[in-house]
Parts: C-alpha cells; sequence; structure tokens
C-alpha cells in the first residue's frame, strides 16, 4: 500500500504542476470575459472531463500505442522526461507576452471552448502525455500492478477535480493572489516540474544501460 500511495501522490503533484492550473487563470478569464458564474464552472467542468478523459486513455493504451510504433519504455521516459524539464525551464522566463489567443471569443460555444485550446493543449499537453505514458512504464503487468493502475487513476482524478476548483473559483483566486502571486507560483513549480522529469531521464538512461548495454561491443 505504501508504493501505491508514493505512486498516488508522486503522479498527482507532477501532473499539477504540468498542468498548472494558475497559469491557466488569465486564459480562461479571458475566454469566459462577461459570461456568468455558472457559466465558467460549467466550461471548467467540461474541459476537465475532456483532459481527464485523454490522460485515462493514454494511461491504459499508451502502451499498446508504443508497441505499434516499436518505440522501447526507456526511450519514453527519457523523451517525457526532456519534455518535462523544458517546460520546468520555461516556467523560469518571464512571458514574452500576454495570454495565448484562442483563436475565438466568448460568442463561441461553451463545449467547443473547453475542448480547445482549455482541455487540450492546455491541459492535456505534451507534459501531461509524457508524465502519464512515463508513469504508466513504471507499473508492471502483473497482479500487484493492479493496485499501481488504480493509484494512478485516482491521481488523475484528483489532479482534474484539483484543476476544476481553480478555474471554477478564477476570479477569487486572482483577487487574492494578485498577478504577482501567480507568477511567483509558477516559478515555483518550473523547479519542482524539472527536477521530476530529470527524474524520469535518469531512470530512462539506467534502463536503457540495462537493456541494451550487453549489445554494445567491446
Amino acid at each position: 500500500m505504501r508504493k501505491e500511495l508514493i505512486l498516488f501522490v508522486g503522479t498527482f503533484t507532477t501532473l499539477l504542476a504540468v498542468i498548472n492550473p494558475l497559469e491557466a487563470l488569465p486564459i480562461f478569464l479571458k475566454l469566459l470575459q462577461g459570461q456568468s458564474d455558472s457559466a465558467h464552472r460549467q466550461v471548467a467542468f467540461h474541459a476537465c472531463l475532456y483532459a481527464a478523459i485523454m490522460m485515462l486513455f493514454f494511461l491504459l493504451f499508451g502502451r499498446l500505442v508504443l508497441e505499434v510504433f516499436g518505440v522501447p519504455l526507456s526511450m519514453v521516459r527519457i523523451v517525457g522526461g526532456i519534455i518535462l524539464m523544458r517546460i520546468g525551464f520555461s516556467l523560469f522566463m518571464p512571458s514574452a507576452g500576454g495570454p495565448v489567443d484562442s483563436g475565438g471569443d466568448s460568442s463561441g460555444e461553451d463545449r467547443n471552448i473547453a475542448f480547445v485550446p482549455l482541455a487540450m493543449p492546455l491541459m492535456f499537453g505534451p507534459g501531461a502525455l509524457a508524465t502519464v505514458i512515463g508513469y504508466s512504464t513504471m507499473v508492471k503487468l502483473s497482479g500487484a500492478g493492479v493496485l499501481s493502475m488504480i493509484a494512478i487513476c485516482a491521481a488523475i482524478l484528483a489532479t482534474a477535480a484539483a484543476t476544476y476548483l481553480v478555474l471554477a473559483y478564477a476570479e477569487r483566486i486572482l483577487r487574492h493572489i494578485g498577478p504577482m502571486g501567480a507568477d511567483a507560483a509558477t516559478r515555483i513549480v518550473g523547479f519542482f516540474v524539472s527536477a521530476m522529469g530529470m527524474g524520469l531521464v535518469f531512470h530512462g538512461l539506467v534502463e536503457a544501460v540495462q537493456q541494451y548495454g550487453p549489445m554494445i561491443p567491446r
């Protein structure tokens, strides 16, 4: 049970750090500017639901996709770790401009806004994909691995719930912490995302050496 708890906490904190709902607050408020609180909560719910469904899909079928393309798990960990490190380093850098243009306005359908750009790519982007597949590769397909898979699923749902709460009460949160508080939190999160990415790279390199080391001619 201790292993599953550690896996849950690790997956939850990594996904929450990668998604970083605080960074999405200005974009979310801009997309729904002038709409009611109920509309905010409805769009936040649909966006988090779509993101959770995509993460669960790649958690369950990610290995099958890797086998189809012939990609070894060690390489997935290395590439996923590099992506996380890049995201983490980018969070340290000051934004060059304002919020990303969504390509639409608030008069569009809420469900379209919830899927693009909120659910994808803001929530379910390369970082979240790399995290889900990376953690899924750490679970052995056995009887004991079922509990580990359940722990990762629970972490995904918990991340979606936490993200929903942040987006649903975006105006109140931004009013209390202010832009400077959100920026400081983003930079702190960037450090931990980089560290988590480095951990995935390390595990991937160790596994690659163990798997391909004997094949290297001496």
